[in-house]
């Protein structure tokens, strides 16, 4: 009888990663269903694509590798990592950018580490700043969402649009965010009156697509698979951020703390993104340095930076700095004192 060798973990259970991963994805369901509303068909053959090129990158390296496929394809990372990125790329992306995102965050960000359990970077971030650094046009066409104004294209105008390459630009509409950014010379409610986009505290649809993002966060603390450490600690971050620095209407206003709380990828990152066991910190108290570093560096690249949201660049330096972050606030071990750090004094 062959003996067969298997990475960690050996032994499993009802929290396995395959049962994990899969319950992220039905996390993502309410913020899906919202996008769909909002931007279309986009949304559905976008998630459709990514999920086929996450799954067959990801069997390509396994090959070269010489790894079991059916063992590391069937613990559903590689899709969590394709939704991630699917749904915080532009709906309506033409296929070569998904595919040049999806296949960077699974060879770069995941398996040249050694694949999952390895990676320093969270690797659907990974690929997406690689997309907006490489095609900052690309990844800031966005639809213009339901109820703004602008007709949305039909199905087979978007398969036109993500197949063919067809021209987008009669649907595309600057996001709230962006707005905020670049329209300095308004008051807030000159900002607001002037653009079909934002409408109540924020964007009608940056609200509802973050509520649905906090939906399917809280589904996630309830079935325990995350904790509320990181996540409360990068929107706590913003929301001080926010208070500390909002100017009020005025022109020079850089928006409310419930506009930065509920636009952007503010939801999707404080519980999707810093919540990454194997990217972020490890301790409690670890995940409240991260959360709230991210929150931090958030807020300062969508205030004074060049993009009009910071959350991927924000959670990969700090994922460059969760090494250290552990190594500082790893709980003392039963039993022992508390060990002295640098270097050991001579006798």
């Amino acid at each position: 009888m062959a003996l067969i060798r298997q990475t960690s973990p050996h032994t499993l259970g009802k929290n396995s990663t395959a049962q994990i991963m899969k319950l992220v994805l039905i996390a993502l369901i309410p913020a899906i269903a919202a996008q769909l509303w909002f931007f279309g068909w986009g949304v559905i053959i976008q998630l459709l694509w990514c999920s086929l090129v996450a799954l067959g990158a990801e069997a390509a390296i396994l090959a070269l590798r010489k790894r079991p496929l059916s063992f590391y394809l069937k613990d559903n990372s590689a899709l969590v990592t394709a939704w991630l990125l699917a749904l915080a790329i532009p709906a309506g992306s033409p296929l070569w950018l998904t595919l040049v995102g999806v296949s960077f965050a699974i060879v770069f960000g995941k398996q040249l580490y050694g694949g999952m359990g390895n990676n320093p970077f969270n690797p659907a971030m990974l690929g997406y700043v690689l997309l907006l650094i490489s095609f900052p046009l690309e990844m800031t066409s966005w639809l213009a969402p339901q109820g703004a104004g602008i007709a949305q294209p039909s199905l087979m105008e978007t398969l036109g649009v993500i197949f063919a390459g067809h021209s987008i630009d009669a649907w595309t509409m600057a996001t709230p965010l962006d707005l905020v950014r670049e329209n300095k010379s308004l008051t807030m409610a000159e900002l607001w009156a002037e653009n079909a986009r934002l409408s109540g505290i924020t964007g009608t649809d940056s609200l509802w697509i973050n509520l649905a993002f906090l939906a399917g966060g809280l589904f996630m603390l309830k079935q325990k698979i995350i904790s509320w450490h990181a996540p409360v600690a990068m929107l706590g971050s913003i929301l001080v951020m926010s208070l500390l620095f909002w100017n009020g209407t005025g022109s020079e206003s850089n928006g409310s703390p419930i506009f930065h709380l509920f636009t952007g990828a503010t939801m999707m990152g404080a519980f999707f993104i810093v919540t990454d066991p194997v990217s972020g910190a490890t301790s409690n108290k670890g995940r409240l340095i991260f959360g709230a570093g991210v929150g931090i560096i958030t807020y300062v690249i969508r205030a004074w930076g060049g993009y009009p949201d910071g959350v991927a660049f924000a959670t990969l330096l700090m994922n460059m700095a969760a090494p250290a972050i552990d190594y500082w606030t790893q709980p003392r071990t039963y039993g022992h004192r508390k060990p002295k750090r640098g270097m050991a004094k001579p006798e």
